[in-house]
């Protein structure tokens, strides 16, 4: 194993956070040869991080997003969903190519803008042309944004009876097809406000978009579908395990289990990047079946190999992290992100100006 460490801020009323983290001899060398950089939030910590490979060895710099959650990355832009906010980066190649040393950086994501949305419980976030989907959890709906409305709510589930912010049915997770909401995940098939942690060890299921229909159920916690090969992979989180459903009929196949409660998936040729966390002995945690491995579990990003269906490398923090929310990749070796609060970070601040301002 390589070992590193690194700090960061957390906000302006703590101290610095010590992380310190440890990874596979070939986690940078799969960076390496997909060509990516990857993301990762923890909400916990309110960071976002970004991994890249510099002098050949795991780099890692975190930015503060308060209670950072979900990704969205295209090649132009980002988003970050927040507490209150969702965050707007912009992409800027001119910018990225001037940042020292010269010429090493391929992308430059800086903060933009922000659009207040309240506290929903953003979860999942996907670009759709040119909108954002938004996984509303505590409206259980998905939406999108306007500039008169916290929200667009744009669908929700046939058996929620009434747009109210009472967290029915936990909807957490989104998989997008041609551009649209396709699947969703839910931790509970319920109506009543929190009604879900009732039977939160096997009441999850994955819901088609727009029709309802249940594709498969009996899951524990799922978070995180996606579709690859024209196969959904869902996070079956309560066991720690990744899943493959036939989305046609509904058939599930367990491909792995890992040493963690699995949230955040992205999948890059035949590897997926998986978000591993620990869990707390709280009362949403508490009687799930990955309980059971409550000393062996890990926080990190694990790297699965699809074909051999293997976890062929991992990343893991030691220290300062203790889960992982979203995970999500982007072609470019070595992005850079300035985020809102970049001071805080320890980073230099970046302006971006007209060229006429020269």
């Amino acid at each position: 194993m390589v070992q590193s460490e690194n700090e960061a801020s957390t906000n302006a009323k703590e101290k610095l956070r010590e992380v310190s983290y440890e990874y596979s001899n070939n986690f940078d060398k799969i960076l390496k040869h997909l060509q990516i950089s990857l993301f990762f939030s923890t909400y916990q910590a309110g960071k976002l991080g970004v991994v890249t490979v510099k002098n050949n060895a795991l780099d890692i710099a975190f930015h503060n997003f308060e209670r950072a959650m979900g990704i969205a990355v295209s090649p132009g832009r980002m988003a970050v969903g927040g507490k209150d906010w969702v965050y707007f980066l912009k992409n800027d190649r001119n910018i990225a190519a001037q940042i020292e040393p010269a010429g090493s950086h391929d992308a430059c994501f800086l903060t933009k803008s922000g659009q207040y949305t309240g506290d929903i419980s953003i979860h999942d976030l996907a670009w759709g042309g040119n909108e954002l989907w938004i996984v509303n959890t505590r409206f259980s709906c998905l939406c999108t944004l306007s500039n008169n409305y916290n929200f667009l709510p744009q669908w929700r589930p046939d058996f929620v009876s009434e747009l109210v912010p009472e967290d029915r049915c936990h909807l957490n997770g989104m998989a997008m097809v041609d551009g649209m909401p396709k699947y969703v995940t839910v931790l509970g098939k319920t109506d009543t406000a929190g009604g879900w942690r009732d039977r939160k060890a096997d009441g999850g299921c994955i819901l088609e978009v727009p029709n309802s229909r249940v594709v498969t159920e009996g899951l524990s916690m799922p978070h995180s579908p996606r579709m690859y090969q024209n196969r959904l992979w869902v996070l079956n989180s309560g066991r720690g395990e990744l899943t493959s459903v036939d989305p046609n009929s509904g058939d599930q196949e367990t491909i792995i289990a890992l040493p963690g409660y699995t949230r955040g998936m992205a999948i890059v040729d035949r590897y997926a990047f998986i978000g591993l966390s620990k869990i707390r002995e709280t009362a949403i945690f508490g009687n799930l079946p990955i309980g059971d491995r409550f000393d062996e579990l890990k926080c990190g990003v694990a790297v699965v190999d699809l074909q051999e269906r293997q976890m062929i490398s991992c990343l893991e923090f030691k220290t300062g992290v203790d889960e992982i929310f979203d995970v999500q990749t982007a072609g470019f070796k070595q992005a850079i992100i300035s985020g809102p609060y970049a001071t805080t970070d320890g980073d230099s601040q970046i302006w971006s100006l007209p060229a006429s301002s020269k």
